[in-house]
């Protein structure tokens, strides 16, 4: 670009230069989803009162999700850029008050008896999710048929084929809890389970008694996992409209199930009763190097020492705590398991009892790992 000649040139200039940041400044509006329009704000407001950031602690009162989203910043490479601007600073952030204009309408809401109040019906319902199982055991082997459908409507399909011999009624039963890890792995919290199995329905409402041991078994794991959601229902269904968790699982008995690639196809190992026989004898670990990160992620709390707190909220930007397990996101993104000391130690036994166990001497085998 030639430089400005003349004053007119100049002001040319100025004009192009006047227009062009506002487009710029506007353009963040429909480019980035609501969320991030805030996170975006946060960090403008960080440049601009970096010495106010530096020298305090900084109180965010919001009432949006920015502490969940720049804690779990994997969406988006924005994200993760600014998660990582933030740890620099010690900012914490706070739920927002109520708004004054919504005092009249809370006190109305909080004050109206209860039986002057129609209740709507359709307001238990919303947000459930619906599952289909059905189990199948022939002469080929045994499986189980999933369909999860979400309160948006998507539907996931899943084929489980068991690796051990298991009766009618036993496939039913691992069918339904297979379906119901699934949604707690999803975070579902309201969920209605239809199955055509008239014992599994019946045992789970106390129609019926439960009286050979595995049966008891499978009700009792049954019963452990109902504290995971708000609403949990088992209903029987006809067959005919089982139809397709029905296909599903006859899929999984059959011998070209590693040939299909349009469901998702899992393996059973072992009955899921025979994990409640197994006793946990591990020794409790005391504080090790992973509670100050799920102390953070999990209840907020940072160490006493300000200088240590910024540094952990700095690092636990690349660990996540999830089904009560810590993990950190590696360079390729994907999530890597820690450990424990007792489990690291175990894991490196294991590492040099494999491949390092031909080495001769504890030197050459400590300078190749």
């Amino acid at each position: 670009m030639r430089p400005p000649q003349t004053i007119r040139d100049v002001q040319r200039l100025n004009g192009k230069i006047a227009t062009l940041s506002r487009f710029v400044s506007k353009s963040a509006e429909g480019r980035y989803p609501e969320v991030e329009k805030y996170a975006y704000a946060l960090i403008i407001s960080a440049k601009k009162l970096r010495p106010y950031f530096q020298a305090h602690t900084i109180k965010v009162l919001t009432d949006k999700p920015l502490k969940q989203v720049l804690a779990k910043p994997e969406t988006s490479s924005r994200l993760i850029k600014w998660s990582v601007e933030l740890g620099e600073y010690d900012v914490k952030f706070e739920a927002r008050s109520t708004i004054k204009s919504q005092v009249l309408a809370d006190f109305v809401r909080d004050n109206t008896p209860t039986e002057c109040m129609e209740e709507d019906p359709s307001e238990s319902e919303r947000g459930i999710w619906k599952l289909s199982v059905d189990g199948s055991s022939c002469l080929t082997g045994s499986g189980a048929g999933l369909v999860l459908t979400s309160a948006d409507g998507w539907t996931l399909e899943y084929a489980l084929r068991f690796k051990f011999k298991a009766t009618n009624n036993e496939v039913e039963w691992e069918a339904l809890i297979a379906g119901l890890k699934i949604a707690k792995h999803l975070e579902v919290q309201k969920i209605e389970a239809s199955s055509d199995s008239q014992l599994v329905v019946g045992l789970k409402n106390g129609e019926y008694e439960a009286r050979e041991d595995p049966m008891v078994k499978y009700l009792s794991h049954f019963q452990g996992m109902k504290s995971a959601f708000k609403i949990l229902r088992i209903v029987k269904v006809p067959r005919a409209e089982n139809v397709r968790a029905d296909q599903l699982s006859k899929l999984a008995t059959a011998e070209e199930l590693e040939k299909n690639q349009t469901v998702l196809v899992d393996y059973l190992d072992s009955p899921t009763i025979s994990e409640v026989d197994v006793m946990d004898i591990d020794v409790p670990q005391g504080p090790n190097w992973m509670t100050p990160f799920i102390n953070w992620l999990r209840n907020g709390i940072l160490p006493e020492d300000p200088v240590e707190a910024r540094k952990l909220v700095y690092r636990a930007n690349r660990f996540q705590f999830r089904d009560g397990i810590l993990y950190k996101r590696f360079f390729s993104f994907p999530w890597l398991r820690c450990l424990n000391p007792s489990e690291a130690d175990y894991a490196l036994r294991e590492v040099h009892e494999g491949i390092c166990g031909n080495h001769t001497g504890a030197g050459h085998c400590l300078t190749s790992c």
